[in-house]
């Protein structure tokens, strides 16, 4: 077993040194914290089955190629690439948004009766985008885009409702407290992540200490 970790960590290594990524960078890309990666790859822990399927699949490598003693590795360029196409996704599809909020501006703009509520559209197209950033960063991204993508909802509900109450009751002007509401949701989201990087940060070391 000694060996076994002893070829993994030198491999880890080997692989994350090729493709130019700091131990933090690697630990963000895989949710973990770069301790425990640091663990890893002085030998003192092996990641799950999970993890290294993750690892392979950043590296461009089998499994085989990380637990095998003859790991000699060509220089790696990782997830640095795909991660560079998957922001391109991620725009894309946030753009496509506005593309169809435009089309839809430009149909109410030159209709007489509705073309002064226009605007408005590109109003609510705020909560589509935050919804197609929080299910990419939900796919691809950190616990920090998770809240910022989480977040970026909250706020956008918070800003139409309160455009569409102040362009048809001007009057209402209780509305802005709708914004200390989403403010208290703002603090139960940055609750919920901490309290699951407290759990899961818990859940390895509990696992260490267990091998």
């Amino acid at each position: 077993m000694d060996e076994l970790k002893s070829t993994i960590a030198k491999n880890l290594t080997e692989l994350r040194t090729k493709a130019h990524l700091t131990q933090l960078q690697l630990a963000e890309m895989l949710n973990y914290s770069d301790k425990a990666v640091s663990k890893w790859e002085r030998g003192e822990a092996v990641p799950d089955l999970r993890v290294l399927i993750q690892l392979s699949e950043i590296y461009g490598v089998s499994l085989d190629d990380i637990v095998k003693k003859e790991g000699v590795f060509p220089r790696t360029e990782p997830r640095l690439n795909q991660s560079k196409r998957r922001l391109l996704i991620t725009l894309l599809s946030a753009g496509l948004v506005a593309f169809v909020a435009t089309v839809i501006f430009m149909v109410f703009y030159f209709i007489g009766p509705v073309s002064h509520y226009a605007y408005l559209v590109y109003v609510s197209a705020s909560l589509p985008v935050a919804i197609v950033l929080t299910v990419f960063s939900a796919m691809w991204g950190t616990r920090f885009t998770n809240t910022l993508a989480s977040s970026a909802i909250v706020w956008s509900c918070a800003f139409i409702i309160t455009m569409f109450v102040l362009e048809f009751v001007p009057t209402f002007v209780e509305i802005y407290f709708i914004f200390v509401v989403a403010f208290v949701f703002e603090i139960l989201i940055i609750f919920w992540f901490v309290f699951r990087r407290y759990v899961q940060k818990n859940y390895i070391e509990n696992n260490k200490k267990t091998k």
